[in-house]
């Protein structure tokens, strides 16, 4: 998830969706705030412990740290110095992650379709409403409402954090201060996303409760949405500059292989995309499989031990009742002796 949400087009929410940790993420998100006061007085660290879920949340954290600080060096590089590549790995990744996600679970009804075209669109408007940060001015303003933004897109799959960062202007300046750990910068950005995941995550966790199957189609068409944003051949048509005098980009032109190398004069590396794109996927449906076989066995492990203990409560109840028939025995053989 750290290094997706370091590149601009893919999203830790659609790492997190892949892997089948979406829901638990967001309801675990959820649980800070004041109930996580009354746990602490009801349990002690032990019960503020397990209402925060720490032993999923604190692996996570450090994996997304650690990633940040490494691994998002090295897709940073790769943005910078082999963008089909990067892309074209990511397009597969998302692509098949979609084709995942987008089964239809056995509630699916044909209204779904309308939550599935509001995320369409939503993943290709998003962009371009970006810009408008930039005209709040100040520039610790901005920074605490792009916190906010990107967080929220971040956890939420299809849609980008970073690329939202890069259409607002601010996506070099975030990674520059987050590389130089410039704590005046770090602590803005950070408040703000402190304040959207607040807000964002209970908002998906209600959205998730009330609304299931519609809220996953919605998240699909996010997933769908962002697709064009990773093809790794195209053209950008049209920018403005940022408030720092870097480039903002806001549309493409997609090409063709053939119309790309026309263009630039440069080599598509079709062969080396390609098998980019079959490795991103390749990766997905593992982990989708793999992630289908665990739920499987989990639920056989539940059968069995609700089903030994149905037996066990079985027999333990016809040794009772045979004991109380011998019981009954005995007293009528006494009441006779007598």
């Amino acid at each position: 998830m750290g290094a997706a949400d370091a590149v601009p087009g893919v999203s830790g929410g659609t790492i997190a969706f892949i892997t089948g940790i979406y829901e638990e993420l967001i309801y675990t998100i959820r649980q800070f705030g004041p109930g996580a006061f009354g746990a602490w007085r009801r349990g002690g660290a032990a019960g503020l412990a397990a209402h925060l879920n720490l032993t999923f949340l604190l692996p996570l954290l450090l994996g997304i740290a650690v990633s940040l600080v490494s691994v998002a060096h090295l897709a940073v590089w790769l943005l910078e110095d082999h963008p089909l590549l990067l892309n074209g790995f990511f397009f597969g990744l998302v692509l098949a992650s979609a084709l995942v996600v987008s089964r239809h679970p056995t509630d699916w009804r044909w209204w779904h379709i309308l939550p599935l075209m509001g995320g369409l669109l939503l993943a290709h408007g998003l962009p371009a409403l970006m810009p408008l940060v930039t005209a709040l001015g100040s520039r610790e303003v901005m920074l605490l409402v792009a916190g906010a933004i990107a967080i929220s897109a971040m956890i939420l799959p299809g849609v980008s954090g970073s690329f939202l960062l890069l259409t607002m202007g601010l996506y070099g300046t975030v990674m520059d201060g987050i590389r130089g750990f410039d704590l005046g910068l770090i602590g803005l950005f950070g408040m703000g996303c402190a304040v959207g995941l607040f807000a964002f995550s209970r908002l998906l966790s209600w959205l998730l409760d009330r609304y299931h199957t519609g809220t996953l189609q919605l998240l699909v068409g996010f997933i769908i949405g962002s697709l064009p944003v990773l093809w790794p051949w195209r053209e950008l048509v049209r920018y403005q500059l940022g408030p720092d005098g870097q480039m903002v980009p806001l549309d493409y032109r997609y090409l063709t292989p053939g119309e790309y190398a026309q263009l630039t004069g440069d080599a598509p590396q079709l062969m080396a995309v390609v098998a980019l794109m079959l490795a991103g996927a390749a990766i997905v449906l593992l982990l989708d499989r793999t992630g289908r076989r665990s739920a499987a066995t989990r639920d056989n492990d539940a059968y069995s031990a609700n089903s030994q203990r149905a037996d066990s409560q079985g027999t333990s109840s016809r040794e009772t009742n045979s004991k109380e028939t011998s019981s009954k025995e005995t007293n009528k053989e006494e009441g006779s002796d007598a």
